[in-house]
């Protein structure tokens, strides 16, 4: 009896193995590929999936696991990211620097990842390395350092093409850092300091030209001015000359000339200004007296009323 219940028990629990081993659920967005007799029978899809036990097994393949390389028979679809260690590249001019890279991709032929290559992930590596190598030693430093975006294009283009027989999707390749060595950048500060003097001793000596030529403006315009207002002053008091003489002539007369009543004011005038001066004891009379008496008569014809 008792061995009965221990055959029937044994029974139950290999009942229980080969159901489990007959059922397979595959989570959203993963696989596995079956082998029945180690020759490929099938790719599983997400769901509930049935297989011979014993006789269908899971091929197992190398993937990548919080940093090291583990087994497993699982194919994860979704994208994955890999960090890849920082390496060595020389440049054109034969600089050597450090540059590390972040890579996306995603595997779209479960097959071929798994039957094309052994180890995709380090291949995936090994081959990220060999060819940004490649990448950078076409280029200069400088060119390294301002076209990030024009190597992540070119590496993203070489990864893709070759990957494609493995059946993954390079999606994204980006250079996260990208480390001179410290002469070079010394170097660099060094003319980028320079470059900044050089820029503002520009912009000094553009504020200064800018400066002097406002100034020459300035000068020219105020000469300008200037120059138009004294010509506006004679053309206004050669009018204004004008317009005296003409009312000298209303008054005096048209027979009698205009510029000896003005000639003797002059005279006359001259002749105050030199004895009104404070301590002036000389009085000086024109050497001709005979053409100032002359200017005095002059003056007297001027007021004598026409009959």
């Amino acid at each position: 009896m008792e061995f009965g219940v221990a055959f029937l028990v044994v029974i139950i629990i290999l009942a229980v193995i080969v159901l489990k081993k007959t059922i397979v659920i595959i989570p959203q967005s993963e696989t596995k590929i079956i082998e029945r007799l180690g020759k490929y029978y099938s790719t599983l899809q997400p769901g509930i999936n049935i297989i011979i036990p014993f006789i269908d097994k899971a091929k197992e393949m190398v993937a990548l696991y919080r940093g090291r390389y583990v087994l497993t028979n699982t194919i994860d679809l979704r994208e994955q990211v890999y960090d890849f260690d920082r390496q060595n590249v020389i440049t054109k001019d034969n600089i050597q620097m450090e540059i590390n890279a972040l890579l996306y991709f995603q595997i779209v032929d479960p097959f071929k990842s798994v039957y094309e290559i052994n180890n995709l992930p380090n291949a995936i590596e090994k081959l990220t390395q060999t060819t940004l190598r490649n990448i950078i030693g076409e280029l200069e430093l400088d060119e390294t350092l301002t076209s990030r975006d024009t190597i992540n294009t070119k590496l993203r283009e070489v990864l893709d093409d070759a990957t494609d027989k493995w059946g993954v999707k390079v999606n994204r390749v980006e250079l996260q850092d990208i480390t001179p060595p410290a002469s070079v950048l010394q170097a660099m500060e060094k003319q980028m300091q320079a470059e900044r003097n050089k820029r503002a001793a520009i912009l000094t000596s553009e504020g200064e030209k800018q400066s002097l030529i406002l100034k020459s403006e300035g000068e020219k315009q105020s000469a300008i001015l200037q120059a138009e207002g004294l010509a506006q002053a004679r053309i206004r008091r050669a009018e204004a000359e004008a317009i005296a003489i003409d009312k000298i002539t209303e008054a005096v007369g048209k027979s009698t000339n205009p510029a000896n009543y003005l000639l003797a004011q002059k005279y006359i005038q001259a002749l105050q200004d030199i004895a009104s001066g404070e301590g002036t004891k000389t009085v000086y009379l024109p050497y001709e007296a005979s053409n100032m008496m002359g200017a005095i008569g002059g003056i007297k014809d001027l007021f004598q009323i026409k009959e």
